[in-house]
């Protein structure tokens, strides 16, 4: 997905140019930009009721989001509100079908609807947000995928929840996956990689190894010689997860055509400057939100 941030307001929206050609769908990932929020930086734009930041700030953030969503930077007129359905995330393969606003908070980390006016939300700071678009049946399905939704094919039971509820064909859908952090900083411990191949034949092509730079050992091997045989301890290495990847063969692996496929280069590791990460901040960020919706 080319990363085009449609500006305006101060408010940065990234948003999916294929989805761009329906005109009632209600789509966009937020960034950290031009928000009221100032725990995080100056002006930033938490959409998630954090510890550290005041209810009230989140509230108008949100507001102000919506309200740049909806209008597209282009209305005259303040548009009108629409419900917007949450979740209280839990990393698992739970997914709601929405026909109207839940009564109580729901949990899980997936929610579908083919009705118009609702909004589907999902937030995230480092894992990958996921908009999956019906454009025959007019249905939309947001989802988040850490490595431990990934691990429990999200996605892959998003695709079945909507040929389920709405008659969903996967060579029909569209599917955009957000900013998130990418392969270059994703690095996972041994037992991350061990579960994915347990449960994917082409989980090889998801992981890579690079050998961890000692200086001190580059100036002075003569200090790290042992008595095995190469004669040198060897350094640990460093695993990195591709989870954007893996989310993508998810979705060609249920049927969803690649050229239908858009993955944003925006690695939330990479650009603190432009997204929350959890990583990057070690644990005191904000949360993004992704938002798919249908007009009525």
């Amino acid at each position: 997905m080319p990363s085009q941030v449609s500006k305006s307001i101060k408010i940065n929206i990234v948003r999916s140019e294929q989805f761009k050609r329906f005109p009632w769908l209600v789509h966009g990932f937020s960034t950290r930009t031009g928000g009221s929020s100032r725990v995080y930086g100056k002006n930033t734009l938490n959409l998630g009721f954090t510890k550290d930041d005041s209810k009230a700030a989140v509230r108008r953030n949100r507001a102000a989001f919506l309200n740049q969503l909806l209008s597209n930077g282009k209305a005259k007129r303040k548009p009108d509100p629409l419900p917007l359905i949450v979740l209280r995330q839990i990393h698992s393969d739970i997914i709601h079908a929405i026909d109207s606003p839940p009564e109580s908070p729901l949990a899980g980390d997936g929610l579908i609807t083919s009705i118009p006016n609702l909004l589907l939300s999902i937030q995230t700071a480092d894992c990958l947000p996921i908009i999956l678009v019906d454009p025959k049946n007019h249905a939309v399905g947001t989802f988040h995928a850490g490595w431990r939704g990934t691990l429990k094919r999200i996605v892959e039971k998003g695709v079945g929840e909507m040929r389920r509820h709405f008659g969903t064909r996967a060579r029909d859908l569209k599917a955009a996956i957000g900013p998130g952090i990418h392969g270059c900083c994703y690095e996972v411990g041994k037992e991350v990689r061990e579960k994915f191949e347990s449960q994917f034949a082409y989980a090889a092509k998801l992981f890579r190894e690079v050998e961890e730079f000692n200086e001190v050992r580059e100036k002075y091997p003569m200090l790290f010689l042992t008595a095995r045989a190469p004669g040198h301890s060897e350094l640990p290495k460093k695993i990195f997860l591709d989870l954007v990847e893996a989310n993508r063969q998810q979705l060609l692996a249920v049927g969803v055509p690649a050229k239908n496929i858009e993955t944003s280069d925006l690695c939330t590791n990479c650009r603190p400057d432009l997204l929350f990460s959890y990583r990057a901040e070690k644990g005191k960020t904000g949360r993004m939100m992704a938002v798919g919706g249908i007009r009525k």
